[in-house]
């Protein structure tokens, strides 16, 4: 299977792979810490995040892998053109990455392995596929090692390329039997880090690297193999190429999640039209990012804008607004365990990850609870609550995590924390007055908040506040 999945993951699991029922194994590309992460980077690791959330919530053991492409011609190009050694700017920039998709809630991978630690699980497939016919050393001796494309009938399968037109976007090697064919292994090169191997001093070509080391720690053999749209070809059309001629069954569903865009063109570095992740969380909570993350369908295209940013942090707000409320006004909300609404959360997430209609029901239940407590019905609202809890918390989303607790610790996050405190008290008060027909009271609350530059919106969902500087 390929593209994405048609149908429950757990089932199409068991289904086709029953030797591994109750386990799902998964193999994400990560970061090549070359820079500071963007949003655009982050969206894949949150999208497998929650695919990881599901499976273990319907009872999988998840092993999730999730490289770091820590040497390649980016970083090393970045690298020089600050004067900085390669293995400092990779290990800094990567420690960046790790810490965003801390802030934004990814749950550690199972392993995150370096391609510089497995430099001998790469020799060792090279030199399968150089046994079995698929790849060859260059004939003048260069220590150039590539994969030849031609001798693989099944060579653009996955991403739909016609092996004929194929245009591997290297740079053109005399060495080639075939300009189609791609590089395992590159030559060393003057002042470049290098490791010696049965075909000279080099290092891994890129494609080579994931499949090393998704085959190190899945076995030839694993479930699901995942990453952006712009991997499939030529990363994911190449992993596959070579791990299954080199006899690998290699990745049984591949998964691939759209870009983030601005203007229509993908957010990239190249592009220098990112936003990297610390500017972002000073104008929103990592929370909130999260959500405008999650909220659409992982295979659709995001177009970023702060309006957007701005229209998703506010719906995330209705959803804590609502579980707070009921938390201060009657009393611990426990998380659920098999509410009535989970059985439409897990329909919509059934249906190839859809978060969007997994949303939906999310915001039924606080249109619901909110109505249950304007009602005095606590044992309704506090029911609600705790269904609410139980699907944000598959998403990641859950209000009450102490993890998202844990990041209010100081600067713009606190402050804002802080002073959603204080309003939320305010709102509850106001919708107080409402109930009990005091509308001066309500009123003179609402002009209260208006001076202070904060906007109210009455929704199903209650009262929404925004800041002046939400709405520019």
């Amino acid at each position: 299977m390929s593209l994405h999945l048609y149908d429950t993951a757990a089932r199409a699991l068991r289904e086709f792979h029953p030797q591994h029922e109750g386990r799902a194994s998964i193999y994400v590309c990560g970061a090549t810490v070359q820079g500071v992460p963007h949003v655009g980077h982050v969206r894949s690791s949150v999208n497998f995040d929650v695919l990881r959330r599901w499976l273990t919530h319907q009872g999988l053991d998840v092993s999730l892998v999730r490289n770091v492409t820590d040497i390649d011609d980016k970083i090393l190009t970045k690298a020089a053109e600050h004067g900085r050694p390669w293995w400092e700017w990779a290990a800094t920039h990567e420690r960046a990455f790790t810490a965003a998709f801390d802030a934004l809630g990814c749950l550690p991978p199972s392993v995150e392995p370096r391609a510089t630690g497995h430099v001998t699980e790469m020799v060792e497939l090279i030199s399968r596929l150089i046994d079995a016919g698929h790849a060859y050393p260059c004939d003048n001796g260069s220590g150039d090692v590539y994969f030849a494309v031609g001798t693989w009938p099944q060579y653009g399968s996955l991403s739909g390329q016609k092996p004929d037109e194929v245009e591997q976007g290297e740079q053109a090697s005399r060495g080639k039997h075939d300009p189609r064919d791609f590089t395992l292994w590159k030559a060393a090169k003057p002042g470049e880090p290098s490791w010696p191997t049965p075909w000279g001093r080099g290092r891994p070509g890129w494609h080579l690297e994931c499949s090393a080391m998704a085959t190190r720690y899945l076995g030839p053999s694993f479930d699901i193999h995942g990453g952006g749209l712009d991997l499939v070809f030529p990363h994911h059309e190449n992993e596959r190429a070579q791990s299954n001629a080199a006899g690998d069954g290699f990745a049984n569903f591949w998964l691939h999640n759209a870009w983030v865009t601005m203007s229509g063109a993908k957010m990239s570095k190249s592009l220098g039209n990112t936003l990297t992740i610390p500017a972002v969380l000073e104008r929103v909570r990592a929370v909130e990012l999260r959500y405008y993350l999650v909220a659409p369908h992982y295979r659709s295209t995001v177009e970023y804008s702060e309006a957007a940013l701005a229209e998703a942090s506010a719906g995330y707000r209705r959803i804590e607004t609502f579980v707070r409320r009921v938390h201060d006004r009657v009393g611990t909300v426990e998380i659920a365990a098999g509410s009535d609404a989970m059985t439409a959360f897990a329909a919509a997430m059934d249906d190839d990850l859809g978060t969007p209609s997994a949303l939906a029901v999310v915001h039924d239940q606080v249109r619901a609870g909110n109505t249950s407590l304007d009602e005095g019905d606590r044992a309704g609202a506090l029911a609600a609550a705790g269904a609410v809890r139980e699907m944000t918390g598959v998403l990641g989303l859950d209000p009450l995590d102490p993890h998202w607790a844990g990041t209010l610790t100081g600067g713009t996050d606190h402050a804002r924390h802080a002073l959603g405190t204080l309003l939320d008290d305010l709102l509850a008060q106001r919708t107080d007055a409402r109930r009990s027909k005091d509308f001066a009271r309500a009123d003179a609350i609402r002009d209260q908040l208006t001076a202070a530059g904060v906007g109210i919106e009455d929704t199903p969902d209650g009262p929404v506040w925004t800041l002046k500087d939400d709405e520019q």
